[in-house]
């Protein structure tokens, strides 16, 4: 007799928390994001204030893209739970540009291509609630898991306390644990066909991938 390899799409085993099969499916493509070039100067202090000033642009763009489909969800009555006014993170980003940029910083940033390709991906799938948690999950739990730890390397490299970095700032969740494990239970208790939640797994995999290409894009604008 012999074995049979189990091909299931990654996510489609219902005995398996979401949270726990995203964490599994996109490991590959989160630490292929983290390798990039661009990231490795942020982190070792390589990287000029300048491309640190480019990403919170091109973080804007992606996080109004985020931020307006769960608001279109949440007043269609269709977010289940898992849209939190304590991660609106827009405001916060037009704080630091105002900060890194000047109080004309609209007039002074762009959107490079590949993260017009991200909020274009966005826009397009953002009233499905699958896909939108996909992103979701992408974003807020690596902003308040790695990104604590981004911040203080940035505040350290470049001098920064508070004002331009108050993107990595959730005053709002006074404990990030509980509330990561909160936001891990939502999404585990998402009513989800198998389908679905295979394509949860791909569809965060894919957001892995558009950052990694806009890291790409800034590498290309700020790495000599």
């Amino acid at each position: 007799m012999t074995a049979q390899t189990d091909e299931r799409a990654p996510g489609t085993d219902a005995d398996v928390p979401l949270s726990a099969a995203l964490r599994a499916g996109t490991r590959a493509d989160h630490e292929d994001a983290e390798r990039s070039p661009f990231v490795e100067h942020l982190v070792d202090g390589r990287l000029p204030l300048a491309g640190y000033a480019d990403l919170a642009a091109q973080q804007h763009a992606v996080y109004r893209a985020l931020e307006a489909a769960g608001d279109r969800l949440v007043a269609a009555g269709a977010d289940a739970g898992l849209v939190f006014a304590e991660l609106e993170r827009v405001p916060a980003i037009e704080a630091d540009l105002t900060h890194l940029h000047g109080p004309d910083w609209r007039a002074r940033v762009r959107v490079l291509p590949a993260t017009a390709a991200y909020v274009a991906r966005l826009e397009e799938v953002g009233d499905d609630l699958p896909r939108y948690a996909a992103h979701a999950y992408t974003r807020y739990l690596g902003d308040l898991s790695g990104g604590q730890v981004l911040k203080r390397m940035i505040e350290r490299h470049h001098g920064l306390d508070g004002d331009g970095v108050r993107f990595y700032d959730f005053p709002q969740i006074h404990k990030l644990k509980p509330f990561k494990d909160a936001y891990r239970e939502r999404l585990d208790a998402l009513d989800l066909t198998p389908a679905q939640r295979a394509d949860v797994v791909e569809e965060a995999r894919l957001a892995f991938r558009l950052n990694r290409a806009m890291f790409a894009d800034l590498g290309a604008a700020h790495l000599s």
